[in-house]
């Protein structure tokens, strides 16, 4: 495993992230496909053992049982000194709204919340799962300053945003002395390159680490299009919803990636991340086999020249906007956006 610096923060982070939304009761969230607590376990552990140190869950992911599933896991199998624990947080319901909570006590509830799921004191990042905009951006940067302040968090990142919001709000939090956003979590994978257009060079100007998910298009870029599907590829209407609608123009690049995969005999996993290797921090790759984490951790020493790069990016054309994306807009807000208090669960979709 290699490791590097995460943008602006003292962190220092493996090169694959281990994306933990497949980890969680199924009777609890959107995903039936995901594992129970012993294989998860099994998972994480394994991913330890091959040098993986960075974790990826959320307050969302099957009600909070993925957090409590990691959260576990971290503590029987390594030191918390050597792993960095990412989470997320939930906009403000509708509910709260109403109740008059405010984004600052909706912020401290959300991640007491976590901090207890994980059975933690603090995580290493914390991150503003998808933008809010029932609640002020001050309200946000501040209610994120103060857990910074308090010991809850080391850093904040953010997901599904675009670059003008995470500017706008390291402006404000530059402005008021607050902590500022250190890292993004967004949409990025050989089939969907739309954050080369704006945010990647935005991050690299000011180094804010690029941790995207999606990595490899929910499996999309790890098999032939005609080599079936797996029950993630089956369930997951969600993935669906991402990547049904170009599936024609994605299996160009699928069928090149397999291409190069053949001739390096490697796996196209290996070259799909290789390949995001070369533009971002940390992808976060999520695994619900234990092959799926090998085959990460393996992409990690894979060599890709310019003219194999050049291979599997010249078919890209650019695509819509979609998943959370495509609802990040302030017309469309109070549609795509449905909470429920009681499980905190997205009805319009999520990462």
């Amino acid at each position: 495993m290699r490791f590097t610096r995460l943008g602006n923060s003292e962190l220092e982070v493996s090169r694959i992230c281990m994306g933990c939304m497949g980890f969680g009761d199924a009777g609890k969230g959107q995903h039936g496909w995901t594992l129970d607590e012993e294989h998860s376990r099994g998972i994480i552990k394994k991913g330890l053992e091959l040098g993986v140190n960075f974790y990826d869950t959320a307050i969302a992911y099957q009600s909070g049982t993925s957090e409590q599933y990691v959260g576990r896991a971290l503590r029987d199998y390594a030191k918390r000194e050597d792993v960095v624990v990412a989470t997320k947080f939930l906009p403000r319901t509708p509910e709260e709204i109403e109740k008059g909570i405010t984004g600052q006590q909706h912020i401290e509830n959300m991640i007491n919340t976590s901090l207890k799921n994980l059975g933690m004191d603090y995580v290493d990042l914390y991150i503003y799962h998808m933008w809010d905009w029932n609640t002020d951006i001050y309200d946000v940067m501040d209610g994120l300053n103060r857990i910074v302040k308090a010991g809850k968090t080391r850093y904040i990142g953010i997901s599904n945003c675009f670059a003008w919001q995470i500017a706008k709000a390291n402006a404000l939090a530059e402005k008021e002395g607050f902590a500022k956003f250190v890292s993004i979590q967004g949409h990025y994978n050989l089939i969907f390159r739309e954050e080369e257009r704006e945010m990647v060079p935005y991050c690299e100007e000011e180094n804010i680490a690029l941790t995207p998910y999606s990595a490899l298009a929910s499996g999309r870029l790890s098999r032939k299009p005609d080599e079936g599907n797996t029950k993630r590829a089956v369930e997951d209407a969600y993935a669906k919803f991402k990547y049904d609608a170009t599936a024609t123009q994605d299996s160009v690049i699928i069928n090149r990636v397999a291409e190069l995969a053949e001739k390096k005999n490697v796996t196209m996993t290996e070259v799909s991340l290789a390949w995001l290797l070369t533009k971002v921090t940390s992808p976060v790759v999520g695994a619900t086999k234990m092959h799926h984490i090998e085959g990460a951790v393996s992409a990690v020493d894979l060599e890709l020249t310019d003219e194999e790069r050049s291979f599997l990016e010249e078919p890209y054309v650019p695509h819509p906007l979609a998943g959370v994306m495509a609802q990040n807009k302030r017309s469309d807000a109070s549609k795509k956006h449905v909470w429920t208090t009681g499980t905190q669960k997205i009805m319009g979709g999520a990462k």
